[in-house]
């Protein structure tokens, strides 16, 4: 077990402590400023509950359209076993243990504002979950990303309860059977509590947290891919001069011009001769078509980040005023309309690494054809340039919008939703897409800077490229390429790119 603590508090996380905690091991507790405030809001909502005779929406009351059934003070822990039990509808293929795992620490997050009602007891459950790598089986299908993710996060709880499936050392089980191995006993649900832990956005937040960590990384690896392109196939440097972008300043344009430069630097290749006065668009405009992909990064960043700190409960128990008030704090539509417009952009950078690509193979500027030298007998790099193609358009169909769509629920009670967690789901695969492409583009850019020697790249990539041999060699006859294609995305997968 990690000695590193994460101490849960309301203090605002952000991107930068969220893959701390991921990728150095961090356990999870609760500090004692999050212990009193979700104890002293579920000690008025018990006092409430004695004091009041009005009916409280989702407390003493159905669900949904069953709003207008009240429920009696006897029922209330049955009705929020029942909802937790009857709400557990997910379908489709089981989510990463990667996106569970951001599940939990983001519903843990959003009980510890103490705005939910729920007992201390549950949330230290759920911590021990995190802690314990006990991941509860959760289904991609089933939620509209509106009454929050109630589907997902009904999976998420049902191990509370010793019901549902938890994968646990590499194992789907039974949650019963883990609970008894660790001598837990089921959690026994007090008012309120089962509409606390389904309502809210947690399985699209934790896909929009995973989708952001990859794109951080994504967008610096697509400049070092285009970089090596363009020196590859004998590209200009001089649509990368600062002076073209400081007329049009769009941030991530003059950030990605930079950043060309500055991998560039050294370069015997991008300082001799040419030939040509032009290049096409794909390698000429990387500042204009990355910098706007890298915008839209930053600003979807900053709509996840406001989510991820935010409560999105129903309804929301405010003890100081005294108020119990239900609204709509967990329609999923800002998450919705941001995964939209991240996913077209990350699907972006995949097309115009894919049109690279195709330039390097295609026998221009005294590059062989295919990139072998015996074309012919050898076909080369033929078809990683179609597989590179063939997920380009199925992230061009994946990019269709799912926040455009909307459909009646719960009697109509719930007449329109967001559709963001097929949104999310979508976006995760979009986001798997674009490391592919980027690992092809690496893989082909590489091999066609071999026919420039002895002219040289720069120091900066040189570098990259006698570490990715390492993994990948040079192709010098017909191999079986889908291996050296999975090495390259290993290669991607396992180092940091600090550049962009």
């Amino acid at each position: 077990m990690s000695s590193l603590v994460h101490f849960i508090t309301p203090e605002s996380l952000s991107f930068e402590s969220l893959e701390q905690i991921l990728e150095e091991g961090y356990q999870l507790a609760l500090s004692e400023e999050s212990k009193a405030l979700i104890q002293a809001n579920r000690d008025y909502l018990d006092l409430k509950i004695a004091s009041h005779a009005e009916p409280i929406y989702g407390i003493n009351t159905g669900f949904g359209s069953l709003y207008k059934n009240s429920i009696s003070t006897d029922d209330l822990t049955r009705l929020q076993e029942n909802l937790v039990k009857s709400h557990a509808c997910g379908m489709g293929n089981p989510v990463s243990d990667e996106v569970v795992r951001l599940m939990l620490l983001l519903k843990i997050h959003a009980l510890s504002y103490g705005y939910s009602g729920v007992q201390l007891v549950t949330v230290q459950r759920l911590v021990d979950f995190y802690n314990e790598a006990i991941y509860p089986v959760v289904y991609e299908q089933g939620s509209l990303g509106a009454s929050g993710d109630l589907a997902p996060l009904a999976h998420l709880s049902l191990p509370l309860l010793g019901l549902g499936k938890v994968r646990y050392r590499g194992e789907v089980v039974d949650a019963a059977a883990v609970m008894r191995e660790k001598g837990w006993e089921p959690i026994r649900l007090q008012s309120k509590e089962g509409l606390a832990l389904l309502n809210g956005t947690q399985f699209m937040s934790a896909h929009g947290v995973w989708a952001m960590l990859k794109a951080f990384k994504l967008q610096k690896l697509a400049d070092l891919t285009a970089a090596i392109s363009l020196d590859a196939y004998d590209g200009r440097i001089e649509p990368f001069n600062e002076l073209i972008h400081r007329v049009r300043p769009h941030t991530g344009q003059l950030e990605t011009a930079k950043n060309m430069r500055f991998m560039l630097e050294g370069s015997s290749l991008i300082r001799r001769k040419k030939a040509h006065v032009q290049d096409p668009y794909s390698f000429r405009c990387v500042p204009q078509v990355h910098g706007a992909s890298k915008d839209t990064i930053n600003y979807v960043a900053s709509v996840i980040l406001q989510e991820i700190n935010s409560v999105t409960d129903n309804p929301i128990v405010f003890a100081e005023e005294d108020q119990i008030i239900s609204g709509g704090n967990f329609h999923g539509q800002p998450l919705a309309l941001v995964f939209d417009f991240l996913a077209i952009a990350l699907a972006e950078l995949g097309s115009i690494a894919e049109r690279r690509i195709y330039r390097l193979i295609s026998g221009q500027r005294g590059l062989p054809e295919f990139l072998v030298s015996n074309p012919g007998l050898n076909s080369g790099f033929m078809i990683p340039q179609y597989t590179a193609a063939s997920i380009v358009s199925q992230n061009k169909q994946l990019c269709t919008p799912a926040s455009i769509d909307s459909i009646s629920s719960s009697n109509e009670q719930e007449d329109h939703v967001s559709m963001g967690a097929n949104g999310a789901t979508k976006l995760h695969r979009v986001v798997d897409n674009l490391e592919r492409i980027l690992a092809i583009e690496l893989f082909t850019a590489s091999q066609a800077l071999s026919f420039r020697e002895p002219e040289e790249t720069s120091p900066y990539l040189r570098e990259l490229i006698d570490d990715f041999r390492r993994d990948v060699p040079l192709v010098t006859e017909d191999r079986i390429m889908y291996e050296a294609m999975d090495a390259s995305l290993e290669f991607i997968r396992s180092r940091n790119f600090n550049r962009g």
